[in-house]
């Protein structure tokens, strides 16, 4: 696997972009705010083996900010009121004109989902209905910088560094251990991602600072995590990388990851929405996905 590694043949060629990324912004750029120091976070990366220099650079570019906004919204979401979890579907997405963008869509990639059906036995329904929810069948994938959300977040491995952008109330003495706890379990999951996302822009020669991405990192038409695009990412399209922002390639990923957690040519509803949960984990997510795609059918 090619990445932004020491003694890595793609290291020159991303180092040259990042250099490049600097020399173009060098009579405009603007102090780093001070909460984003982000010395620890890249001397973890080069102590796991990532290329100093590079990743040096890299971090030293004016468009890398600190985000708090991923990792106060998952402490936010620990601590707020319990209520019971719905179970219907997400009304928006069945609108006539929704569905009929979504059956037009169908009809313009009518071939690759028919090959995507024969291939993974997935039906085209299902696909589109997951894409149209996803990213509005591939008109929104995201208005953050995924690269910026990910590395705030890992950066926050001491709940210190995320207190002052969190509302005063939030914390009390019986819940910071808690907090303190699942601060760094985030943290070390979205290290792990912003290490997928540095490798997977270094193999794929992307500027990693240019992939837009949800609120937590997500990335594409189809909305991998970084780490799922070399499990499961496809290159449908036979240009030697895989790209989710490319149709084919996201539409293949999307039925790779379905088949690879359970999906089968005949399957009952129960598994169909177990293996759609794997895919998102919000039973209304499921929900409107299955009905969605009996819209479709129709």
């Amino acid at each position: 696997m090619l990445t932004l590694r020491q003694n890595n043949p793609s290291r020159n060629i991303l180092l040259a972009w990042i250099l490049a990324a600097l020399l173009s912004v060098a009579f405009s750029f603007a102090p780093t705010p001070a909460a984003a120091d982000w010395s620890p976070l890249i001397e973890r990366l080069v102590s796991d083996g990532f290329e100093e220099e590079a990743v040096r650079a890299l971090f030293s570019r004016p468009e890398v900010k600190f985000e708090p906004r991923a990792m106060k919204s998952k402490l936010e979401e620990l601590f707020k009121k319990k209520t019971v979890k719905p179970t219907g579907v997400l009304n928006g997405f069945l609108r006539s004109e929704v569905i009929a963008d979504a059956r037009s869509y169908i009809q313009g990639n009518r071939v690759i989902l028919e090959n995507i059906h024969i291939r993974y036995c997935v039906p085209q329904e299902i696909v589109v209905a997951i894409l149209l929810i996803e990213t509005l069948l591939g008109k929104n994938v995201g208005q953050n910088h995924a690269l910026n959300r990910l590395a705030s977040m890992a950066l926050c491995t001491d709940l210190e560094t995320i207190r002052p952008y969190l509302p005063r109330k939030l914390l009390t003495t019986k819940n910071e251990d808690l907090a303190r706890s699942r601060c760094r379990q985030k943290a070390d999951w979205a290290y792990a991602e912003l290490k997928a996302l540095i490798d997977y822009s270094a193999k794929s020669g992307i500027d990693p600072v240019s992939l837009p991405g949800s609120i937590y990192g997500a990335v594409g038409l189809c909305q991998f995590m970084p780490s799922n695009i070399f499990s499961y990412g496809i290159d449908a399209d036979g240009d030697g990388r895989i790209d989710l922002l490319s149709t084919p390639d996201a539409l293949h990923s999307i039925a790779n990851y379905l088949r690879s957690h359970g999906w089968k040519c005949n399957m009952n509803q129960i598994n169909k929405k177990r293996v759609i949960f794997a895919y998102n984990h919000s039973t209304v997510y499921v929900n409107t996905v299955l009905a969605v795609a009996e819209k479709l059918k129709e």
